[in-house]
């Protein structure tokens, strides 16, 4: 399962957001059920982020967002939004090879 979350941060706070995602990603690639962590930025917009998480299946996924470290993260990050953030479960029907 691949969790897919569009982040739009102020303009003022997108070097914040990067020392956040950059003190946590670790934590978070070690969480049990968590595959692999991705960061995508926007080639338009500086303020637009993506995270591409893959996780084992949606009780994986589940534990990690009502985990303490997720409330951490997430209580550090929210403040730095400048739109409302999207996000998707999804699961990959084709490999590219």
């Amino acid at each position: 399962m691949i969790r897919i979350v569009k982040l739009t941060f102020r303009e003022d706070a997108v070097d914040s957001f990067i020392e956040i995602f950059n003190e946590s990603k670790t934590k978070i690639r070690s969480f049990a059920g968590c595959q692999r962590l991705e960061l995508l930025h926007d080639i338009d917009n500086p303020n637009i982020f993506f995270t591409y998480s893959y996780w084992d299946n949606s009780t994986s996924l589940e534990e990690y967002r009502t985990s303490e470290l997720f409330e951490s993260v997430w209580a550090k990050t929210k403040i730095l939004f400048d739109d409302k953030p999207e996000a998707w479960s999804v699961d990959r029907k084709e490999q590219l090879t």
